[in-house]
């Protein structure tokens, strides 16, 4: 994980895995690939941005993907957001169809979710690279472990805490997290994933933006302002 360096609210909480077997493997199995001429997204140094622009302490909201676009350009390390000027991905399309629905709020033309970062919506995906061109390619490699540490801090914190679980894998997540399956002070918001084939299936009219505002804003944690 040569380039990216571990923010300082986040670093604690995950010396353990981060010192693990697993993580040391990962690290030199990316070196490995790299040095092997594979395109790896999103670009070193980003890695990390979920944690770096929303720390530990500042978390409200946890929305978590799967592992970020392989496309050129788009993934910047944020879970569902692309760069600026980058074309909008058809499930953030959808993220933003159920927003206008939920808030009423417009549907921005950039897909860039860096605001919501740092207003502590912590994007995280649960494989934090891939290779180009090939969806879920570093699935399994070692990141969980990281991640799942990340997860669980935030759900181990006594502070209300909304988590957002769209499709069944952030769902198999969650439960692999016991801080998150017993603590009840969190809300837990659980539907169909965004993406066009599932998103029909109980995403729309899912809500997630207004529960989780009403939510944070009945524990004194003050609303999100979604608007991009």
């Amino acid at each position: 994980m040569a380039g990216d360096t571990i923010p300082d609210s986040w670093r604690s909480v995950l010396e353990p895995a981060l010192a693990s077997a697993e993580a040391r493997k990962l690290g030199g199995w990316l070196k490995a690939e790299e040095a092997a001429g594979k395109q790896v997204y999103p670009p070193r140094g980003t890695r990390l941005a979920a944690l770096a622009l929303t720390p530990l302490d500042e978390v409200r909201c946890v929305i978590l993907g799967q592992d970020p676009y392989h496309g050129p350009g788009q993934a910047h390390g944020l879970a569902f957001s692309v760069q600026a000027g980058v074309r909008v991905p058809p499930s953030l399309v959808n993220i933003y169809k159920e927003l206008e629905a939920d808030l009423g709020l417009p549907r921005a033309a950039s897909g860039d979710l860096s605001r919501w970062a740092r207003q502590g919506v912590l994007l995280l995906n649960n494989t934090l690279t891939v290779e180009a061109g090939q969806a879920g390619s570093h699935a399994g490699r070692g990141w969980d472990a990281i991640t799942d540490a990340a997860v669980a801090a935030v759900a181990e914190r006594d502070v209300p805490t909304v988590f957002i679980l769209w499709g069944s894998h952030a769902k198999k997540k969650a439960s692999r997290i016991p801080a998150l399956t017993r603590n009840t002070a969190h809300l837990v918001l659980t539907s169909a994933h965004p993406s066009p084939l599932s998103a029909h299936n109980g995403f729309f009219g899912s809500r997630p933006f207004s529960q989780t505002n009403a939510f944070l804003e009945a524990n004194g944690r003050g609303a999100i302002d979604w608007a991009l």
